[in-house]
């Protein structure tokens, strides 16, 4: 019993600094893109909105998580943007239409 209460501990703490290692990459590719499309990253955070699983290009399974954060191209806007890592590689990336855009909106898969 206690060998298996050791090995749960042992996978939270993982699940706990990979989560934080990836939250770190989100947040660089998050301010990453507000500043390639000319865009103020807000709160210089992002959210976690899912966690589940899915499958590399190789096969492997791996925890995809969907992160939200905000931009605001005028300062007192909001724009909502979402951006998708599978294990460590973003899988794609929105940013709404903003005002004075010429583009249409990002995404990246």
């Amino acid at each position: 019993m206690e060998l298996g209460l050791i090995c749960a501990m042992l996978g939270a703490a993982w699940f706990w600094l990979d989560s934080l290692h990836k939250r770190d990459i989100a947040v660089t590719l998050g301010r990453q893109a507000a500043e390639r499309y000319g865009l103020q990253f807000l709160d210089e955070t992002v959210a976690i909105s899912k966690l589940w699983t899915a499958r590399d290009g190789t096969g492997r399974l791996r925890l995809q998580r969907t992160y939200t954060f905000e931009v605001s191209d005028t300062g007192t806007n909001r724009l909502a943007c979402t951006l998708v890592l599978l294990g460590s590689q973003l899988q794609s990336l929105e940013i709404p239409p903003y005002r004075d855009s010429n583009v249409i909106p990002l995404r990246f898969h």
